[in-house]
C-alpha cells in the first residue's frame, strides 16, 4: 500500500506496545539467537495487535487472515514501510487467544516468520488515513468468506462423501505402520499448514497411536481430512488415516509431551506424565521415544520443519486446493507435487558439553548413530555449546528425542532445535581453531543409501552394543581386550550363532558405551575390516 506522502500521518510508536523479547533466525556465528532490539516489559492485553517483520509483499487479506480463526477481524492498519501492521480483533478475549497461540508457534507469512504482540492502544482510529480502502475492502472480504464457509454447515453437501465442513473441528488422527515416533509437535507442524490448531490430545489405543485434534474453524479440519488422510509421514510408514471425531471441543488438562492446549500457557504439565503403552515400548526397543525432551507448562518445542517442507496454507482460510505427498518422497521428508523440498530446521544445538573432552569428530560420531552429520560446529567463545547439521529434519528430530538427557563424558548433555537453518563454514583467514568441520561428503556416513537396513537399527543409547564388519578371524578376546584397553568394563559378550560377521557386548554402564561407540566406532579390525558399532535393543 503506497501512502499519499510515503508514510501515513501516524507515528508507530503511538499504537505499538514496547517490544517483546523474541528471537529471530540468524546464521550460526557462535551464538544461538538474536534479541530483537527494544526488548522491554510487554504491554497488557488490547484487542488491537501489533505485527512486526510483516513482509514488503504480503497483501492486506493474508495480514487479516492470521486473526480470523480467531474471530472477527474489525479493522486493520498496514504501514509496509515499516514492515509492521495492526489488527483490531472484535474482543479482547479473542486477541488473547491469538496471542497465546502465536506465542508458542509463531505464524508464517509468505514463508517468513512474523510476531504478534499487545498495541497500548485500546482501538485503532485509521478514518481520517489515506488509502484505507483496500485494507476496508480485505476486511470485508475475508470477513465474508469465514461466515460463507461456516454456513456450509447446514446446506451443502459432500461430493467426497466426507463429513459436510463445518460440522466439527475435531479430528481423530490414527498412525498406521509406526516406523518412526510421532511426536505431538510433529502431528502440530503438519496440521497447522491447514489452519490453527488449537488442543491436541495423544494416547495409545488397540495398539496403535492415535490423536485427538482440534481446530479453530471446521472448515480447515475438513481440508486437513481431505488432503492428509491415507497420506504418509516419512516414505513407506507412518500412515495417516483422518476422519472427523463426534467431539465438538477437546478438554486439555494438561500440556505436556502427550497433550497441549495451544491457548493456555498456565495449564500445569501433571504430576505424572503418561507413558507409553507396553507393546509400543516394544516396537521402539525402550520406553519414552515418542517423548518431548521440553518438559514442563511452557516448554513447548520449537518448530521442526514439516511447515516448511512442503504443506502450504494459501492467504484465505478454506481456500486451499488438494495436496499431494508422493510416495518419491525421500526417506524422512514430507513433500508436495511439483514443489521443491527444502530442509528446514535440521539443526541441534547441543549444550552442557565437556569442553575439555569432546571434539567436532566424536560429535559427529555420536549423532551420525541417528542421522547422516552435514557439519558441526563448537561454539568459540562457548565451548560447551555445539550446533550440529543433520541431513534433514527427521534427523534432527530423532537425534534430539534418542540424545537429550544422556550423560557423555560426566556431564548430562542438553539437546534442542536450533534457530539456525543452517552451520555456516568459517570465512577464510578466521581464526577457528578446527572448532568447525564439514562432514557432508563423509565416507562414515550410515543413511546415505535410501533404504538402509540401519533405518531398521536406530535405537537408544544403551549398555549393550551392536557390533558387525567383523573379520572371520577375530576372536572374542581379541574383541574384548579391545574394548578393555580402551578403558571399558566389559561385562558380557557374545557372538551371533548364525553369523559371526556380527556380536553383542555389554559395557558397564550406558555412559561407557557411548564413549565407547565414539571411540571404536571405524575401529580398523585388519583385513579391510572396520568394525561398525550401533546401540542394540538387546541385553546378553
Amino acid at each position: 500500500m503506497q501512502w499519499a506522502s510515503g508514510e501515513p500521518p501516524v507515528s508507530v510508536s503511538s499504537y505499538c506496545c514496547t517490544t517483546m523479547s523474541s528471537s529471530t533466525p540468524s546464521t550460526a556465528n557462535g551464538t544461538d539467537s538474536k534479541t530483537y532490539k527494544g526488548d522491554r516489559s510487554p504491554c497488557g492485553p488490547s484487542r488491537v495487535l501489533h505485527v512486526r517483520k510483516v513482509p514488503i509483499e504480503v497483501s492486506e487479506a493474508e495480514v487479516v487472515s492470521l486473526g480470523i480463526p480467531f474471530g472477527k477481524v474489525t479493522n486493520l492498519l498496514m504501514l509496509k514501510g515499516k514492515n509492521q501492521a495492526f489488527i483490531e480483533m472484535a474482543s479482547e478475549e479473542a486477541a488473547i487467544t491469538m496471542v497465546n497461540y502465536y506465542t508458542t508457534a509463531a505464524p508464517h507469512v509468505r514463508n517468513q516468520p512474523v510476531y504478534i504482540q499487545y498495541s497500548n492502544h485500546r482501538e485503532l482510529k485509521t478514518d481520517n488515513l489515506p488509502n484505507q480502502g483496500r485494507a476496508q475492502a480485505a476486511l470485508q472480504a475475508v470477513n465474508a468468506m469465514h461466515s460463507g464457509n461456516m454456513g456450509l454447515s447446514g446446506t451443502a453437501t459432500a461430493s467426497d462423501g466426507g463429513m459436510m465442513p463445518g460440522q466439527s473441528p475435531v479430528l481423530r488422527i490414527i498412525v498406521e505402520n509406526l516406523y518412526y515416533p510421532v511426536s505431538l509437535e510433529v502431528l502440530h507442524q503438519i496440521f497447522s499448514k491447514f489452519g490453527t490448531v488449537l488442543k491436541i490430545i495423544t494416547f495409545t489405543k488397540n495398539n496403535q497411536f492415535q490423536a485427538l485434534l482440534q481446530y479453530a474453524d471446521p472448515m480447515n479440519a475438513h481440508h486437513a481430512k481431505m488432503s492428509l488422510d491415507g497420506q504418509n509421514i516419512y516414505n513407506g510408514c507412518c500412515t495417516l488415516r483422518v476422519e472427523f471425531s463426534k467431539l465438538t471441543s477437546l478438554n486439555v488438562k494438561y500440556n505436556n509431551d502427550k497433550s497441549r492446549d495451544f491457548t493456555r500457557l498456565d495449564l500445569p504439565s501433571g504430576d505424572g506424565q503418561p507413558t507409553m503403552d507396553p507393546s509400543m515400548q516394544t516396537a521402539f526397543g525402550a520406553p519414552g521415544i515418542i517423548s518431548s525432551p521440553y518438559p514442563g507448562a511452557a516448554g513447548f518445542a520449537p518448530a521442526i520443519g514439516f511447515p516448511q517442507a512442503g504443506l502450504s496454507m494459501q492467504a484465505m482460510p478454506g481456500a486451499l486446493g488438494p495436496l499431494t505427498i508422493p510416495s518419491s518422497a525421500m526417506t524422512g521428508r514430507m513433500t508436495i507435487h511439483g514443489m521443491t523440498p527444502t530442509t528446514i530446521h535440521s539443526v541441534l544445538l547441543v549444550s552442557n558439553l565437556n569442553p575439555d573432552s569432546i571434539s567436532p569428530h566424536e560429535l559427529f560420531i555420536l549423532f551420525g548413530v541417528y542421522g547422516d552429520v552435514h557439519r558441526v560446529k563448537i561454539l568459540f567463545n562457548k565451548k560447551e555449546n555445539a550446533l550440529i547439521q543433520m541431513a534433514d529434519a527427521t534427523q534432527a528430530q530423532l537425534a534430539m528425542s534418542h540424545l537429550n538427557g544422556q550423560r557423555l563424558y560426566g556431564k548430562v548433555i542438553r539437546v534442542t532445535i536450533s534457530k539456525h537453518q543452517t552451520v555456516q563454514l568459517p570465512r577464510e583467514g578466521q581464526e577457528d581453531q578446527g572448532l568447525t568441520k564439514d562432514f557432508s561428503g563423509s565416507p562414515l556416513h550410515r543413511f546415505k543409501k535410501p533404504g538402509s537396513k540401519n533405518f531398521q537399527n536406530i535405537f537408544p543409547p544403551s549398555a549393550t552394543l551392536h557390533l558387525s564388519n567383523i573379520p572371520p578371524s577375530t576372536t572374542d578376546d581379541f574383541l574384548k581386550d579391545l574394548f578393555a584397553s580402551s578403558g571399558y568394563m566389559v561385562k558380557a559378550f557374545k557372538f551371533f550363532q548364525k553369523d559371526r560377521k556380527m556380536a553383542l557386548i555389554q559395557l558397564g554402564s550406558v555412559e561407557e558405551a557411548i564413549q565407547a561407540l565414539i571411540v571404536l566406532h571405524n575401529h580398523d579390525l585388519g583385513e579391510n575390516h572396520h568394525l561398525r558399532v550401533s546401540f542394540s535393543k538387546s541385553t546378553i
